[in-house]
C-alpha cells in the first residue's frame, strides 16, 4: 500500500502519462531518475482525460490508476496520485504541477519527468512558460529516439529554461504501451514486460480485448 504524500519531502519527481498500461520501461525510467538525481520520492500521475489524446480510445482512468498503483506498491519511494483522475475535464500538466506546488510549498524542488521525445513538444503545452516557473524537467532517454533532437531543442531555450532542463540515460527497454495492447489483443504473452500484479489485473478485467481496440492495434504486426 502506498503511503500518503508528505509535505516534508524537498526533492520530488513527478511522472505523468496515460499508463495504458504501465510497464517496466516506465518503472526503470523512474528508478533511474530517483537514483541519479537523489530524489526523495517519485510520484506517478496517471492522466484522467489526456488533453493530447482527445480522439483516442483510452482505457478507463480508474483501471489505469489501479494498474499504476499495483505496479508501484512494491517500491517504498514510489507513490501514485489520483489528482488528474479525480479532476473533471482534460488533464493539463500546468494544473497538476500547480496543485503539487501548493501541496509541497515554495521551497520544494519539483521535477517533471518525461521522455526526450515528449520534451521537445513542451512549447505546445498549455501555459508552457508557467511550467518553468513551477518545476524543472528531467528528460529520460528512449530507445530509437536520437538525443541530438533533445539537445538541439534545449540549446534554443532561454538560459533560465535551459538550466531547468536535465537529461538522464535510462537502460534501453524497447517496450511501448501500444505494443502491449496489441499483444493482449492478439493473445501474445506480456509476461516480464509489465509488473505481474498489473498483468493479472489486465486479464482479470478483460482489458485490451480486440473489440475495444482501434484498427491500428488490431492489425497484425508485419515483420
Amino acid at each position: 500500500m502506498s503511503r500518503d504524500l508528505e509535505r516534508s519531502d524537498s526533492r520530488i519527481g513527478f511522472m505523468g502519462g496515460t499508463f495504458d498500461p504501465i510497464h517496466h520501461g516506465h518503472l526503470v525510467a523512474a528508478e533511474s531518475v530517483y537514483e541519479n538525481f537523489t530524489l526523495d520520492r517519485i510520484v506517478f500521475v496517471p492522466a484522467g482525460s489526456p488533453a493530447h489524446k482527445p480522439d483516442s480510445r483510452v482505457t478507463s482512468a480508474r483501471h489505469r490508476l489501479n494498474m499504476t498503483r499495483l505496479a508501484a506498491e512494491s517500491n517504498p519511494h514510489f507513490e501514485v496520485s489520483s489528482v488528474e483522475v479525480d479532476r473533471e475535464g482534460p488533464s493539463y500538466t500546468i494544473d497538476t504541477m500547480k496543485h503539487f506546488r501548493r501541496l509541497y510549498g515554495p521551497e520544494a524542488d519539483l521535477y517533471f519527468i518525461t521522455g526526450v521525445d515528449a520534451v521537445v513538444q513542451i512549447p505546445e503545452w498549455k501555459n508552457a512558460g508557467g511550467l518553468f516557473e513551477i518545476c524543472k524537467f528531467i528528460a529520460a532517454t528512449r530507445p530509437g529516439y536520437p538525443t541530438e533532437n533533445f539537445f538541439r531543442f534545449r540549446d534554443q531555450l532561454p538560459p533560465k529554461q535551459r538550466r531547468a532542463m536535465k537529461v538522464v540515460a535510462v537502460p534501453a527497454l524497447a517496450i511501448s504501451s501500444s505494443d502491449l495492447r496489441r499483444r493482449v489483443c492478439r493473445g501474445s504473452s506480456i509476461k516480464y514486460l509489465v509488473p505481474e500484479p498489473a498483468e493479472d489485473y489486465i486479464y482479470a478485467h478483460g482489458l485490451y480485448d480486440c473489440s475495444e481496440q482501434d484498427e491500428a492495434v488490431r492489425r497484425p504486426i508485419a515483420f
